[in-house]
């Protein structure tokens, strides 16, 4: 749920990434979707980026450019389609509404953007997933559906674990970074998660930011919280270096 100015990725990229990156066009179940690689070379260690729901916008663009700077590949994929980046609040909650509703496809989309990542040159035999608010969620379906990737990690994601699912099949380490201010996750949701890896002995860790509400690590929205921002971030890129093998 972020408030940032949606601008053209094209001119996006062009303008301020130059050649350093490329979006790529791949198809799920016959329809189209465009999503973002950038890396520093081919040996690097991959991180496959969900975006929240408004699509993949310039946010998860800088995102990634701060991670190839550390050293790491990054394709950001689509969830959506081609072209698809709502800005009204009703399209958001009807194109994520159909996905929590069919997890089926969202499995499937998160295996085609994973596709499209080798494709491109990631490497997937050592990569991760992480994701934003919706983002965040479908890394955890990921995790439940037990897809080998060396980590799952969430930043204010959707915690809670729907009716008939648990995490009896993950494999890979979890990292949930979570503001102890979110109305709309809440820590109930938080306690109720960590009970349920701790009880299947999945790795994990759970940290929570004080004062922090939902969507705090998006930059120039009111909801931005520069210190959980930097100490969340601080902590992500201390897990890739513990849980990624280096180049």
């Amino acid at each position: 749920m972020k408030k940032v100015l949606i601008v053209l990725l094209v001119s996006f990229l062009m303008g301020s990434l130059g050649a350093a990156g490329k979006l790529v066009v791949y198809q799920v179940d016959g329809n189209d979707y465009e999503g973002y690689y950038v890396s520093p070379d081919k040996k690097a260690p991959l991180i496959l980026l969900v975006h929240d729901w408004d699509g993949l916008t310039d946010y998860e663009i800088k995102r990634a450019e701060m991670l190839v700077k550390e050293g790491y590949a990054v394709f950001a994929l689509d969830m959506f389609g081609k072209g698809i980046r709502p800005k009204e609040f009703k399209d958001k909650k009807a194109l994520t509404g159909a996905l929590y509703k069919d997890r089926p496809k969202m499995i499937a989309l998160l295996n085609g953007g994973l596709n499209a990542a080798k494709s491109a040159g990631g490497n997937i035999a050592n990569a991760i997933i992480m994701g934003y608010c919706f983002g965040g969620t479908c890394v955890l379906e990921y995790a439940r559906s037990g897809k080998t990737l060396k980590g799952f990690v969430t930043f204010h994601g959707g915690l809670s674990i729907p009716e008939g699912k648990d995490y009896t099949k993950t494999k890979g380490k979890l990292l949930i970074l979570h503001g102890t201010a979110d109305k709309h996750v809440t820590m109930e949701h938080f306690s109720k998660l960590a009970v349920e890896l701790e009880s299947k002995k999945i790795i994990h860790e759970m940290v929570t930011y004080s004062g922090a509400p939902h969507a705090f690590s998006v930059f120039g929205s009111e909801r931005y919280r520069k210190d959980a921002d930097e100490k969340s971030w601080a902590r992500f890129t201390g897990f890739l270096n513990e849980v990624l093998k280096s180049k």
